[in-house]
Parts: structure tokens; C-alpha cells; sequence
């Protein structure tokens, strides 16, 4: 007995492309940044670590510039309170990162990420790029109010031109995206927040104190090569150093690499 068939044309067959849901394709870079955004808002973390740096910077930059008045320290641009404030709200930047990532190890989650988006490169990025952009969005807004709560603290012993004030405030918020991403390698490379914050707290502040309590030009250079030695000096354009804004940047972007580059690695090589 013969069935009779009919022949299967290549237009009828279904379509498993990458771009095809629920066909195991990897998945997108578009759609992991969506899914890092949306889980980022998604835990009170993220706003309280914004709430906990908007109070900061106010606090502080109102301290410096009182500081600066009381004492008839000379005039310097009203951008340097902002820019001085840099040296703690830097940790809220690095809380809020620290917790995208290490929240998912800590829950289990991550599984489900790496399974959404199975090339890891992919979902190590999208972490990246989500914390950058918020804490750069984050960092010039607390740079713009610090500011203008430093004017009023000054009393007139500050300089306000718009070219310098705009260049600093977009300065603190470069240097507070640079530090989400050392900070978003770092929480993959060691998985657990204690440990990661153990590193960047040593980085960011207590290796920088010990150089500079110590004194020495030796130790003093060797502070500018640390990644808040590189970034006090292209958020202060003004001051005098050993290099210029943009050597500045290079060595706080090349920290940020290498932290990034080194959480991919452990990324890639262990399972979740």
C-alpha cells in the first residue's frame, strides 16, 4: 500500500533564525540590556543607593564650601566642591553596581539570566553598559545639585563660569560611569558582595590614603596612577599635576578595562 506524500518546500518549513523566539537562538544584545534595565529598578538597591549619594553630595559639597569661606580659603571654581565629592559618592556608584550582579549569584538567578542569554560576553556587556549609563546619568545630576549647594555654601569666595562648571560636572559623571564598570568586573570576577567590595573599597579609598598619609613624591605618583589619583585630576582641569585631563581619563578607563575584562574571563570559565 503506497501513502502519498507531498513534498515539503523550503518556504513551508518554519523559520529558526536567530532573531526567532523560543527557538534557541542565543539571545539578543538589545533585549539583554532591557532585561538588566528592568531588573535593576526592579530591587529598592538601585534607589537607595541614588538616594544615599544625592545625600551625600549635598552634605559634603555644603561642608567644603563652608570649610572654604570660614577659612578665606582663595577663590577657586564652584565645580571643585563637586568634583572634591567625588571620594564618597563613588561607593553608592559602587554599592549599586556591585549589588546588580551579586544579588543574581546570591539568589540563584543568574542561572536564568545565562540561559536567557547564553553568550555570556552578551550579559556581562549589557550589566556593564545598564550601570555605566545610570551612573553617569546619576553622577552629573549629584555634580549639578552639589554645585549649586556649594554656591550658596562659598558666600562668594567661588568663580562660576558656565564653560569650566559644565566641563566638571560632565567629568564626575564620566568618572562615576568608569567606576560602575571596575565595579560591575569586579562583582563577577569574585561573585560575592563582601568580596568585592573589600577589593574596590582597598582601590578606590584606602590604598589611596595609605600612599598619600605616608608621604613622598614616590607615593604621591604612584597615587596618580590609582584609579581616584587619575580621576581627581580630569575633575579638576585646573589644578596643577604630573599629566593632563586626558592622560587622566585613559588611566581610569584602563582600570575599568581591566576589571571588566577580568570578570569576563572568570565569567567564562566557571560555571554559574
Amino acid at each position: 500500500m503506497t501513502i502519498p506524500t507531498t513534498p515539503v518546500r523550503p518556504a513551508d518549513l518554519p523559520h529558526t533564525g536567530p532573531g526567532t523566539p523560543g527557538r534557541g537562538a542565543p539571545g539578543g544584545f538589545t533585549g539583554a540590556v532591557a532585561a538588566e534595565w528592568t531588573k535593576l529598578w526592579s530591587v529598592r538597591a538601585a534607589w537607595l543607593c541614588l538616594l544615599t549619594g544625592l545625600a551625600i553630595t549635598g552634605v559634603f559639597t555644603y561642608y567644603y564650601a563652608s570649610i572654604a569661606r570660614i577659612n578665606e580659603h582663595p577663590v577657586q571654581p564652584v565645580g571643585n566642591a563637586a568634583a572634591s565629592s567625588a571620594v564618597l559618592v563613588q561607593f553608592a556608584v559602587v554599592v549599586l553596581a556591585t549589588v546588580a550582579v551579586t544579588s543574581e549569584y546570591a539568589t540563584g538567578s543568574v542561572r536564568a539570566s545565562l540561559l536567557s542569554v547564553p553568550r555570556r560576553h552578551r550579559v556581562h556587556a549589557a550589566k556593564a553598559l545598564v550601570a555605566a549609563v545610570v551612573a553617569f546619568v546619576a553622577g552629573t545630576a549629584f555634580a549639578v545639585v552639589g554645585t549649586a549647594v556649594a554656591w550658596v555654601g562659598f558666600d562668594g569666595r567661588a568663580s562660576f563660569a558656565a564653560g569650566p562648571v559644565l566641563g566638571q560636572v560632565l567629568a564626575v559623571g564620566l568618572y562615576e560611569a568608569l567606576v560602575a564598570v571596575l565595579s560591575v568586573g569586579v562583582a563577577f570576577a569574585t561573585r560575592h558582595p563582601a568580596g568585592a567590595l573589600s577589593i574596590l573599597v582597598t582601590l578606590l579609598w584606602a590604598l589611596p590614603s595609605i600612599l598619600l598619609g605616608l608621604g613622598g613624591p614616590a607615593l604621591a605618583d604612584l597615587n596618580d596612577l590609582l584609579p581616584h589619583g587619575a580621576g581627581d585630576r580630569f575633575m579638576h582641569p585646573a589644578a596643577e599635576g604630573p599629566y593632563g585631563p586626558v592622560t587622566g581619563v585613559l588611566i581610569v578607563a584602563a582600570w575599568a578595562a581591566a576589571g571588566h575584562l577580568t570578570g569576563l574571563y572568570v565569567l567564562r570559565r566557571r560555571d554559574a
